[in-house]
Formats: C-alpha cells, structure tokens, sequence
C-alpha cells in the first residue's frame, strides 16, 4: 500500500522527516518497506536553470545551427550551440548545465556534457518542452516571460510537486490502516496528536429533483447502503492539487468525477462508486445476486460470466456493477454525464473475496472490501465526496441522502484482565498508561473493575475480537522497544522438556544434506488435483480439497511431495540448470472415516551428473544406485535398525522399492515414471525418494557404542557368482550372511556384468568380502573353508555358476 507523505500530513502535525516517520509505523506494526522521493516532472528539473540568450549567430560549418553565448548565472558567459529555429538573443530560456542529466517526454534519460558541434565548442544545451519532459512539443526552445534573475534553478519558475512514496506492507488484518487517516490514527496514538478529518457539516440538500430509490434484496451480503444524486455536473479534467495527491501514490487521474471517489478512497478507507444517474433504469438501486451464469460486461469491456454468490448493484432492467469490485461498461461516468449518482456501502468480506477469486479482479476497492470496512464510515464519504465533486465540477445535491442499514452493528465488547496485560507483555503498566492508549486507539473503557475492565471496540477495527487482540494493540503503541529483557532468564511456569528436539533432528538430516551437495527447497503445500488422478494415484486417503481455492493449480493439500517439488526440477531444467540435488521436509495431508490428517515428509531429488565437469574423470549420469546411498546414509545416521528394502509397483515410478523397518513402512524411493515427467515438460531421469520423518524421529536411535579396535587384520576375498537376472543382491547379502554370521562383517559389489559373455538371461556379480575375526588372526585354511560354504550355498540356494 502506497501512502503520500504531503497527503498524510493534511490529516495529522508531522514535524517528523518521511524517515522518522517510517520508523514510527514499522513499530506500530505498519511495516514500511521502502520511502522513495517523488516528483511529477521526472529528475525534478535538475541542473535545470534560467538564463538568457546574449548573442547568437549562424554556426559558420552548418546552416542550421547557431552559436550562441547564454548567462547562465555561472560567472561568465557559455558558448552553446543550438539547433532550434526560434532561438534569438534576448530570450529568458532555459539552460542545462554539463553534467545535468535529462528526462525527456520520450526515450531514455541522457547526460548533458561539453562537447564539440561541427568544430564549435558546446557548453550545454537549451531545452525544448519535450526534453525536459513538460509535454511532447518539439517545435522549438522553451521562450520564457519571467523577471527572474539568471542562475534561477527552473524548478522555482514551473514549482514540479514533489513528495515522498512511504510504501507499507500492510498485513490482512489491518483493513484499519488502507488509508491516509487509518495511516494517521496509528500516528495520533502513538504520538499522542489529534487528527484533522475533513469538515462535511456544511453539507446541505439543496433540491429533490432527482431521488433515487434503495432497496437490499441480500441484507447478508450488503450491511449498508448509502446514496445520492448530484446533478447539473460538468465531467473534465481535475484540478492540479488533486491529480498530483493520485500521481503520488501511483494512481492515473482520470476525471474529475472518478478521480474525487479515488482521493475519498484512498483519504479515509471508504470506496465508493459513481454512476451516471441517466442510466438507472426507473431510477431504482436493488442490490441483489443475479442467476448463474448471467453475462455481465465490465468496465474494461471483458464480458464475464457471473456466480449465483455474485452480489451485483441493479436497476429494474439490469446489472450495473460487481458490487465492490469493478463497474460496469454500460453505467459508467462519461465525458456526456450531466448527473451523478453516488454510492458509499459496505459489503460483507466473504462474498467480495469470493467474487474477486473468481474473476480474477484486483481493484482497491475489492482490497478493502475483502478485509472488511466500517459500516459507520459510509455517510461522512458519501458527503465529503459529494462536497469535493461541487467544488471541482459543479452541480447541485439533487436527492436526499438515502441510507439503508437494516441490521447496525454493534461496537465489540470485550473484558481484559489486569493480570493478563502484564503477562503477555512482559511488564507491569499502570492502569493510567493503559487506558490512555487505548483512548487513542479509539477503544473506550466502559466499565473499570479492582482486577478487570471492559472495553468497547469499534467496528472498523476488525482484527480485535478478542482480550489478547486488546494486549496486542496496547503492546504495539506502548513500543516493543520500550521492553527491557530481564538479567536472567525465567518462565511464568516450568514444564518438562522433551528428551529429542525434532527441529534439532531435522536440522542434523539437513547439515548432512547440504554437506552432500543437496539444496533445500520449499515448496507450496497446495497442489492441483489432476496430477494424481490422471496417473491413478492413491495414497490411501481422500485428499483435502480446499473451498475458496485461488485457482485449479491450488485445489487439493499434496498428499505426496514429489509434485511440488518436481515443479522446482522443470522450473531450473528449463533454465539450463540440470544437474540438482535438492530436498524439502514438508507435510502431506488426507482425510479419512475419522477425520482429517497430517504427517512430514523428507524428500530427495536427483536428477543430471552425479557431480560436476571435471579434468578428473569422465561425466556420470545419477543413477538409482546414488538416490539409494544418499536414502542409506540418511537412515544410518538415524541409528534405525532392521531396515528392508522391497520392490513395489508404485505408478509414480518406473521402477522403486519400499523401505520398512519391522514391517512398518518408513518410505519409498525409484526412478519418476516417464509418463510424470512428461506433464512437466521434463526430458531427463529424476530420481525421487519420500521418507516418513516424524516415523524416523521416533523410531531413530542415534546411540552410540564404543568399543576397541580389534587387534587382528581383516582379509578381503573375492567371489564373482553367475545367476539369473531376477536374483537381487539383497537375496545373495542375506544368504551370505545366514551362512556366516561370525566372519563376514561386509560384503561389497564392485562390478555387475550382463553381456554377451555370459548365457542370455543371465548376470554375474563381483563381491568383495570382508572376513575377520575379532579374537585371532585367520588361517588360510579358514578363510578357504568358509569361502567353500558360502560358493555351496550359492550354488545350491540360488543356482549360481561360480566363475573361477
């Protein structure tokens, strides 16, 4: 949200720089992001000066240029050549200086410097309208009538405005705050300084010419609705004090009409809309929702298809606007519109925000609308707006005011307890201290109590519904920075802290990760429903599909993290970033008979070389073998025991295995199905594993054992086994270590072969194996003994050809 610094001081005495008052809001809790100075005439004029032309004459080397000699106000007289025909000594002109840089009304900035022009020496240039930026006549120099002295800076002959942009990053519940006084009202309260609304109590109805019936056919949806008619107005330009209070916070003026009912919006936090009177059909308002599917052409001449929950502005034939979110084409206010009526009202959120979702309409009044306004705001707008438009474009107040407000509402009240406040904030105020801010906050005390009292909460302040909300609000203008941390640490209470930190958890995998070449990714939790139902998905649960959906592509929680995050994969793919290891702990989320559900998630993904181009050895594509020993290395640190590895028929893979640990799954890892990758627009292997963190957190064991390094050599044997193609290494390591369990502490695979070599249907392992035993030093007699059991184990269980 875009504040004026000028515009925020009509309201309120700032004697505090745009810096210091930024300072002052961002501890308010209105965060100021940027403050930028602003000017109407880009550069502000600049290096931009009066001076007068001495002398001029033909440039003796070009028939249409002149040397001239100007006084600048520099000391001495300047030799500029200048190209313009109407250039004559004697003119007040204006003069940019070397070294000043222009901001024409066209094309790019440029600096002016002292040059050569066809052998005559150039000291800077007189200026055009169009390259100082004041309009695009290029006919000839600026020819000034002024008595002001040379050297005069240009900027005091033509006064350009000039303010500060304070930009706030309004949070959702501060719909307070979207105006120049709800901006000064934190000011008042924090400064201790009154504000100065604008005056209406000279508004009067001069004739009932033109009365304009209301009727609320939907009081749910329209809380209040208020109106009046101005006719005899003449729609023009806006006077220069208005259009430059709308330039300043990066709106364009448009008439003096419409422009009147953005200054009112923006100055006090009201929207309102103006139609042209001549339109409404029977001169009747009904506010009601239109049949599904009725067309609707807005003011930008899109037409649209509305909602049934679409709360639309009628008359007794039709349409003529998206209650407080856009108009319509045919109601609008037109250079040809001699009478105005005007609407001030106040919608309820829930049917504004539905209607924005789905049309994707952004204005600043839907802005509003959707965090809520105040419902006793709507006359004082409708009145000062309706002063405004008699000041600027004439008229008269041709109706009375109408105001339909079937249901008021009602100030909140709310108890707050002395103990409460002190706690929550640290400190101990006096009930004095208190109650004065919350005078200035507008929040009136209506009943004080030993230990309590009650207050009284406008509706306007839509975020404070509850004692803690009061605290809040005490807190923030009292001044975070006004607390002081106490010399050592203590607690209101102590409880029992649990032996393992899951964050400390999460943030060991993580180390390891990153220590591995992993990135890690953060990804939305809100996914499109068609990823998974058009590859057949089940994840054992319904997925939780949310009501007021932004879009499509956010329509159910993910139950799984693998399309997320494939997302963040094509997104760097497709800007030549393809070799990636990254991985996110999020949560995965379903609904089921008993209820809904939530469970966190640690995913991989690898995809391109396994590591970077180098000197050193030849580029390697990742393989499933790399996501396996990343997902291995992960659960070893973890310290969880008895882990097996199974094939599954998963659809998200080409090819993948479950991992459990006594017969519990903890996770599944494979090669992303083709098919997937596809709607990603992904053309290379990822590779993607899912854990079940919060399963690893509490089953993990991370303990470690000490004991002393056996004093005998271990022995390495080699064994290279021809089986068929179907037999998995987990089947030979298991028999293997079934056969002897005393000696073999490790068995490894250095080479797999399937060939031509080697019977069709058939593949061959080369194993390393690790023997030793910790209480002597192995005989060969021993090492070949049990090297025997093990050939005949192969042989006989897993029908393996021993290859010598």
């Amino acid at each position: 949200m875009t504040i004026s610094y000028n515009w925020l001081k009509d309201y309120i005495l700032l004697n505090e720089t745009p810096g210091e008052t930024g300072k002052l809001l961002t501890a308010t809790g209105l965060e100021v992001e940027s403050i930028e100075p602003f000017h109407t005439l880009k550069g502000n004029l600049e290096g931009l000066v009066i001076g007068q032309v001495l002398t001029c004459s033909r440039h003796p080397n070009a028939d249409r240029l002149s040397v001239t000699t100007v006084d600048a106000g520099t000391g001495k007289p300047m030799q500029i050549v200048c190209g313009a025909p109407n250039v004559a000594a004697g003119q007040k002109v204006v003069v940019a200086l070397p070294g000043t840089t222009l901001y024409p009304w066209q094309g790019q900035p440029f600096a002016i410097k002292t040059t050569t022009i066809r052998g005559q020496l150039s000291e800077g240039m007189i200026c055009a309208e169009d390259e100082i930026g004041l309009s695009g006549n290029h006919e000839g120099i600026i020819v000034l009538h002024t008595t002001l002295p040379n050297g005069t800076p240009a900027s005091e002959y033509y006064q350009p405005y000039s303010d500060f942009r304070i930009e706030i990053g309004l949070t959702p519940n501060r719909a307070d705050a979207a105006s120049h006084i709800g901006v000064a009202r934190d000011l008042k309260a924090v400064l201790n300084r009154e504000i100065q609304w604008p005056k209406v109590d000279h508004f009067a109805v001069e004739n009932t010419g033109f009365p304009v019936r209301v009727t609320i056919e939907n009081p749910e949806a329209c809380l209040r609705y208020s109106g009046l008619t101005i006719s005899g107005v003449k729609v023009g330009e806006s006077p220069a004090w208005l259009k430059n209070r709308l330039l300043a916070i990066g709106l364009t003026p448009i008439n003096n009409i419409v422009d009147v009912t953005n200054f009112v919006l923006h100055e006090c936090g009201q929207p309102l809309h103006a139609f042209d009177a001549s339109a409404l059909a029977g001169r009747h308002i009904i506010v009601k929702t239109l049949p599904q599917g009725t067309p609707f052409v807005t003011l930008d001449g899109r037409e649209r298809t509305l909602l049934a929950s679409d709360l639309m502005i009628c008359d007794e034939e039709k349409g003529l606007c998206i209650a407080g979110v856009f108009g319509g084409k045919h109601s609008g206010i037109t250079e040809t519109t001699t009478s105005v009526f005007l609407e001030s009202a106040t919608f309820a959120p829930e049917y504004i925000r539905r209607t924005v979702l789905h049309h994707g309409l952004k204005t600043d009044a839907a802005f509003r609308f959707e965090r809520g306004t105040d419902p006793n705001l709507t006359l004082y707008a409708l009145k000062r707006a309706a002063l405004l438009i008699k000041e600027i474009a004439g008229g008269t107040i041709a109706s009375d005011v109408v105001d339909v407000y079937p249901n008021p509402v009602p100030n909140r009240t709310i108890e707050v307890r002395d103990k409460n406040v002190n706690r929550l904030i640290g400190k101990t105020l006096s009930r004095e201290e208190v109650f004065s801010i919350l005078k200035r906050l507008d929040i009136e005390v209506t009943r004080a109590e030993s230990n309590s009292y009650t207050v009284s909460v406008p509706p306007y302040r839509v975020d404070v519904i509850q004692e803690a909300d009061v605290v809040e609000e005490i807190l923030r203008i009292y001044g975070f920075d006004n607390l002081s941390l106490a010399p050592y640490p203590s607690a209101g209470f102590l409880s029992e802290f649990p032996p393992n930190s899951p964050d400390a958890f999460r943030k060991t995998l993580s180390s390891m990760l990153a220590g591995s070449g992993f990135y890690e990714i953060w990804t939305n939790s809100l996914t499109r429903l068609s990823y998974q139902q058009k590859h057949g998905l089940a994840f054992g649960a319904q997925p939780v599909e949310i009501l007021n959906k932004l879009s499509e592509e956010q329509g159910i929680l993910r139950q799984t993290l693998l399309f997320t995050g494939l997302e963040v994969c094509a997104y760097n793919i497709n800007r030549r970033q393809k070799d990636l290891k990254l991985f996110e702990f999020g949560k995965v989320y379903g609904k089921t008979k008993t209820g809904y559900f939530e469970e966190e998630r640690l995913a991989l993904f690898i995809t391109g070389l396994a590591e970077a181009e180098n000197w050193q050895r030849p580029p390697r594509d990742v393989t499933w073998h790399d996501l396996a020993r990343h997902v291995h290395d992960l659960l070893d640190k973890t310290g969880l025991q008895a882990v097996t590895q199974n094939e599954i028929a998963d659809p998200r893979f080409a090819y993948g295995a479950e991992l459990s640990t006594n017969h519990t799954p903890i996770g599944v890892m494979g090669k992303v199905s083709t098919a997937i990758l596809k709607d990603f627009g992904i053309k290379q292997p990822v590779f993607f594993a899912e854990l079940n963190s919060a399963l690893l957190f509490s089953r993990a064991n991370p303990m470690f054992v000490f004991r002393e390094i056996p004093r005998f050599p271990e022995v390495r044997r080699d064994l290279s086994l021809v089986l068929d193609k179907s037999v998995k290494f987990e089947t030979i390591q298991s028999l293997i270590f079934a056969t002897e369990n005393r000696l073999i502490k490790e068995v490894l695979v250095f080479d797999v072969y399937e060939g031509d070599k080697i019977p069709e249907g058939k593949k061959a392992y080369a194993l390393g194996l690790i023997l030793q035993d910790e209480t002597k030093t192995l005989t060969d007699a021993e090492i070949d003994q049990t090297m025997q059991r093990l050939m005949d184990a192969c042989r006989q269980k897993l029908g393996a050809a021993i290859r010598q």
